[in-house]
């Protein structure tokens, strides 16, 4: 098919508008995209802010476009306070970690994000939505939070914005979320240091990143 318009570049994919209410989201490799269709209609139909999936096909998945920037986007231009971004995460691990697992799923463990941060939340009319569930699978919430900590913690080590807000993001982040993302912090390095998609100035960062996590949480 001819490809529209060239909307965003992420890591592993492409999005092109289709028209002003559908994206088309393109793997650039070979991953097959419906498994992650699958998690976000599950979602959807629980009532968590994911757009809607429209259909989905090997790499490909249409969903409904949002009309709005992404949390980091805010964030960057000043139109958004970190602490309230914070506060936004926090709330949408919790709403997330709210839905009953699916079939097969131990009673402990719900579905997980595992890469909730400012860059996969677009905020449109309809409020915060979260994008990029390609690393979506069943495991313990604190897991989830403990990843998103890391992230933010991540940012921090690696000046990318001002220290003192970044900080107050990641606090808010964990006191909304709450339970004990300290008991999961050391399996959160394991699977960010295994992410193939990062780079060593990244992964070099882990260990300064888990201790700015732990000081969060004093």
């Amino acid at each position: 098919m001819d490809l529209p318009s060239l909307l965003a570049r992420g890591r592993t994919a492409h999005v092109f508008a289709l028209d002003d209410a559908r994206v088309l989201r393109r793997y650039d490799g070979d991953e097959d995209a419906t498994a992650e269709a699958d998690v976000m209609a599950y979602l959807f139909t629980h009532g968590y802010p994911v757009p809607k999936v429209e259909s989905a096909s090997g790499p490909d998945i249409v969903m409904e476009r949002i009309d709005g920037p992404t949390m980091l986007e805010l964030l960057l231009d000043g139109r958004l306070e970190p602490a309230a971004a914070g506060v936004t995460l926090g709330e949408l691990h919790t709403r997330l970690h709210a839905i009953p697992p699916g079939p097969g799923c131990p009673p402990a463990e719900r579905m997980l994000h595992l890469d909730l941060h400012p860059g996969n939340v677009m905020v449109g009319s309809r409020g915060p939505m979260v994008i990029d569930w390609c690393n979506a699978r069943n495991g313990l919430p604190d897991l989830d939070i403990a990843v998103s900590a890391l992230i933010l913690a991540e940012v921090i080590a690696g000046g990318h914005l001002p220290e003192a807000g970044a900080h107050e993001m990641l606090v808010r982040l964990l006191a909304t979320a709450g339970g004990r993302p300290e008991d999961q912090l050391d399996e959160a390095v394991r699977m960010r240091a295994a992410d193939p998609h990062l780079e060593p100035g990244e992964i070099a960062l882990h260990d300064r990143a888990a201790l700015i996590v732990r000081a969060a949480l004093l």
